[in-house]
């Protein structure tokens, strides 16, 4: 730091004589006695220094300091007894602040400047500068103290009296440094003070000599970016490369972090990777950034390469590394890996998070997996871990979508006594519980006792009650709801239209659906393939084929993908007049129809380096296996590797599946093994099937292979038991068993379940 500049020529003496005066008035006889009685004490019996302070005046401890400022140690024992009594007062503070800055003792002394600025009321924070200033020369005191102060101001987000200070500094000749400069620059941004405020500060600095470090350019890019100017971070980003000032790990960290916030996840991985060959190794932060980023991303491959990168670097991952991972695989819909995670992060000694338990009791829930929930939910709290308004609403929307109201009610009650209100995602969540059950009256009263409370019905509300009405083939009240939700100023939206279109066209009212289906057009509303496969169905009930097949032209022309019911629904209207083979041309017109707009197979057909999944082939593959037709099946597997159009996991996951049904076991264990070969998941129907159609055949050795390559892939210790009694079963020929506890096993994430199941599930 640089030491006083003199403005003139008379200063000095005027310091001087403020040394001597006030040196003096420091002490008196009597406390010239105390304070050597306590230099004693504190050297050789500390525990008798409480004798003396209802004796202590704050003269007799400034005179201590003068008389210890050259004894560290001294000083330090002195400054830990005295500073919560009242004799220690506000010049105390001020000579302390030089005695500790002269030794270094920087977080020492910047502790007593914060307790010092809290406490000094004046507007500008004059009074401290000047209590500092007239004793500098007594401690031989150097323009660091004027910097902690300045920092202590900022950290308490008092700017203006560290501009202020900055100021008087300036005008009294004192040259602070960069430190000064930075702290403010960090204080204006975090009391969101204004960014032309900021850059006006930051060019004042710049035109005070002073040069910005490594950390001003942090300050300044997280600033900006946190401020959404990012073109304006950016800018500094480069001044600071023009500048020659080196980046380091924090500056990668905030870049890293805004590009993952913004969805640019691969500029993000960039610049991770890019660290080592900028001699700067990513710490646990430039991970966990990098890792958050591609779990929003649902990359879960690419996250878990990252997380053994880091382990590999010798970074230990954290709570947080931990938590964002399981959440990851949670949302994926790999319960397994997400299990296995979270066995791990216990083994070292880490503790998942509210939120961490919600995203397994959410997975639980979507797998119809109660029980487990429930054990995770009490899990959470035997650990301490308060379930927040997110926890208990999952609850209650897994109980109600399987009907189970009275438990859904039960986890309300609860969550109600813990503080929380009913949110309206929870009372959608029984009200979708009592129209399942066919309990509509009681999901309008709900509704009714929304609006007494003053909360207001959306969306949701009225279309899962709509939905309800339909199914219960009540559509004049379904009709009438949809009038009362328009009066009330919520716009039907396109599953509101979707649930009363298919209302009608069970009852075949096939012009009324179409009429409604003309003014979803109107409204301004797209169908989606629910609609297009709605009424595709039921022109195909009626044997009208021509507009069916003009329906699905249409629907392709209009961006929209068939998926397996829409193949399903054609396949079945055609192959009931013998037209199979219209029926697979028209399957195979995604493929093999270069009239097909580019924007309509260009992420599942042609763009072979994107991450989106093949929806198309998934949707020919899973109609041709539902309906037994697996050489088509094979055909479209085939022409997708031949265009160099890898298929995925669920793809191949269900034509095995597909040939497993139809009885073709070396098919099926062929294509079994180059789904692991390719590090494939095999989901478990299509493992119990596969089990199933080999030991029909009498493959035991093949079968005895799946079965030990199936359990190898638990890495949850908790199946282990599972796992025993699998084996056990299998040695005895128990296979419908072993199907059985496999089948369970998945279900509890202890088996990886791969992609495929919604095939799987509806009979393929």
């Amino acid at each position: 730091m640089s030491r006083l500049r003199l403005l003139k020529p008379y200063y000095r003496s005027r310091l001087l004589f403020v040394k001597e005066s006030t040196f003096s008035s420091f002490s008196s006889t009597s406390d010239d006695s105390l304070v050597q009685k306590a230099i004693t004490y504190l050297r050789r019996h500390p525990q008798q220094l409480d004798s003396l302070s209802s004796q202590f005046t704050p003269g007799a401890a400034s005179s201590l300091l003068i008389k210890s400022q050259f004894d560290q140690t001294l000083t330090l024992n002195f400054l830990k007894w005295a500073r919560n009594y009242q004799f220690f007062d506000f010049q105390c503070k001020c000579i302390a602040l030089h005695v500790l800055t002269r030794f270094k003792l920087y977080k020492t002394a910047q502790t007593i400047a914060e307790d010092l600025v809290f406490s000094v009321t004046d507007k500008t924070g004059s009074s401290i500068f000047n209590c500092l200033k007239s004793s500098y020369f007594l401690f031989n005191s150097s323009s660091a103290v004027f910097d902690l102060l300045v920092k202590s101001y900022s950290h308490l987000k008092m700017v203006n009296k560290a501009l202020n200070t900055i100021s008087l500094a300036k005008e009294y000749g004192f040259m602070l440094g960069v430190l000064s400069y930075n702290s403010v620059l960090d204080a204006m941004f975090r009391s969101r003070l204004s960014i032309n405020d900021v850059n006006a500060f930051y060019l004042e600095m710049i035109g005070s000599g002073i040069s910005p470090n490594v950390f001003t350019y942090n300050i300044m890019i997280r600033g900006f970016f946190e401020a959404g100017e990012f073109e304006k971070g950016m800018d500094f980003f480069y001044e600071m490369e023009r500048n020659g000032c080196l980046p380091n790990v924090v500056t990668f960290n905030t870049l890293i972090d805004v590009y993952g916030k913004a969805g640019r996840i691969n500029e993000a991985y960039r610049l991770l990777k890019s660290m080592p060959k900028n001699g700067l190794q990513p710490n646990l932060i430039s991970y966990n950034v990098v890792i958050n980023g591609l779990c929003r991303k649902r990359m879960m491959k690419e996250s878990i390469e990252i997380f053994e990168e880091m382990t590999r670097n010798y970074v230990v991952p954290d709570e947080t590394t931990y938590n964002t991972l399981i959440n990851g695989y949670c949302k994926d819909g790999n319960f397994h890996h997400a299990l296995y995670l979270h066995e791990e992060m216990v083994k070292h000694g880490l503790f998942p998070n509210v939120i961490t338990y919600t995203s397994l009791i959410n997975s639980m829930c979507k797998a119809n997996n109660l029980n487990r929930a429930m054990e995770f939910f009490n899990q959470m709290q035997i650990k301490g871990l308060r379930p927040n308004e997110r926890t208990y609403t999952t609850l209650i929307d897994g109980f109600s979508a399987q009907g189970f109201l009275t438990d859904a009610y039960r986890v309300l009650n609860e969550m109600i006594k813990s503080g929380f209100s009913p949110s309206i995602v929870a009372l959608n969540a029984l009200i979708n519980g009592h129209c399942i059950l066919g309990r509509i009256e009681e999901a309008q009263g709900i509704i009714r006792d929304m609006i007494n409370k003053g909360m207001t019905p959306d969306l949701v509300s009225y279309s899962t009650i709509i939905s309800g009405l339909c199914k219960n083939h009540d559509l004049e009240k379904a009709f009438q709801m949809k009038d009362e939700m328009v009066r009330n100023g919520i716009s039907p939206d396109c599953i509101t239209y979707s649930s009363l279109i298919r209302g009608l066209c069970e009852e075949q009212r096939l012009t009324e659906a179409c009429d409604l289906f003309r003014e979803m057009f109107i409204s301004g509303l797209l169908p989606d393939e629910i609609t297009y496969t709605t009424l595709i169905n039921a022109y195909c009930v009626e044997g009208d084929l021509n507009n069916a097949i003009n329906l699905y032209n249409e629907m392709i022309n209009k961006g929209f993908l068939p998926d397996v019911v829409t193949c399903s629904v054609l396949i079945s209207g055609l192959s009931k007049q013998d037209r199979t083979r219209e029926a697979k041309k028209l399957l195979f017109k995604l493929i093999h129809d270069d009239n097909v707009p580019s924007n309509v197979t260009y992420k599942t057909l042609i763009d072979i380096c994107s991450n989106v999944e093949f929806k198309s082939a998934e949707a020919l593959v899973k109609g041709f296996c539902m309906k037994g037709l697996m050489n088509e099946a094979d055909c479209v597997l085939e022409l997708m590797i031949e265009r160099k159009c890898k298929p995925n996991e669920a793809i191949y996951n269900t034509v095995t599946h597909g040939h497993c049904k139809v009885g073709n076991s070396r098919k099926a264990l062929n294509l079994y093994g180059e789904l692991v070969d390719l590090g494939f998941v095999p989901h478990a129907g299509t493992v119990v099937a596969l089990i199933k159609v080999l030991y029909k055949e009498g493959m035991s050795e093949e079968l005895s292979h799946v079965v030990r390559n199936t359990l190898r892939s638990c890495r949850v210790s908790e199946g282990e038991i599972s796992k025993t009694l699998v084996e056990i079963n299998h040695k005895e020929g128990n296979l419908d068993a072993v199907s059985v506890m496999l089948a369970e096993m998945a279900k509890n994430g202890l088996l990886p379940n791969g992609g495929g199941g919604p095939a799987c599930a509806t009979g393929c």
